[in-house]
């Protein structure tokens, strides 16, 4: 056989295109950052994301990014993810933002969980600010799947 009738069967007879499923979130992400997003539902918070940056930055893996409707729910927001994580043995390295809870830093070295209020994360959109990181998919229970806590009047 020719070597250009090789080529020709093989654009006349293509293998079929294998696409590899997507991992679930629990294979991908570090226990730490599924810990931190268990602990930031767990307080209620808004709207989580969170982007790989592997391929763009060299300072850290992941951004958490969650936002709280108030200064004291974006503090008990960083109190939960601070807490479970010091319990399981990983201290953060630095938290900033504290005080004015407008936004919270927690750095874990190769991961930092931004916790905003709902204006400051509007304002500095670290979301457009990184778009060229991969947004993980994030499952139903950490993004709230459309529930609401609140009870529901009859």
């Amino acid at each position: 056989m020719k070597p250009n009738s090789t080529i020709k069967e093989q654009s006349l007879n293509p293998q079929p295109t294998v696409r590899a499923k997507p991992q679930p979130v629990e294979d991908t992400l570090d226990d730490r950052v599924l810990a931190a997003l268990h602990a930031a539902s767990e307080k209620k918070a808004l709207e989580p994301v969170v982007l790989d940056l592997r391929d763009i930055a060299s300072f850290t893996d992941y951004f958490v990014i969650v936002s709280g409707a108030n200064e004291r729910q974006v503090q008990a927001i960083s109190d939960g993810i601070y807490e479970t994580l010091k319990k399981s043995g990983h201290a953060a390295a630095r938290v900033e933002g504290y005080k004015t809870a407008e936004w919270i830093l927690l750095d874990y070295g190769d991961f930092v969980v931004h916790v905003f209020d709902q204006k400051g994360r509007k304002f500095y959109d670290l979301e457009r600010l990184w778009r060229e990181s991969k947004r993980v998919e994030l499952p139903a229970e950490f993004t709230g799947g459309g529930d609401s806590s609140l009870r529901k009047e009859s």
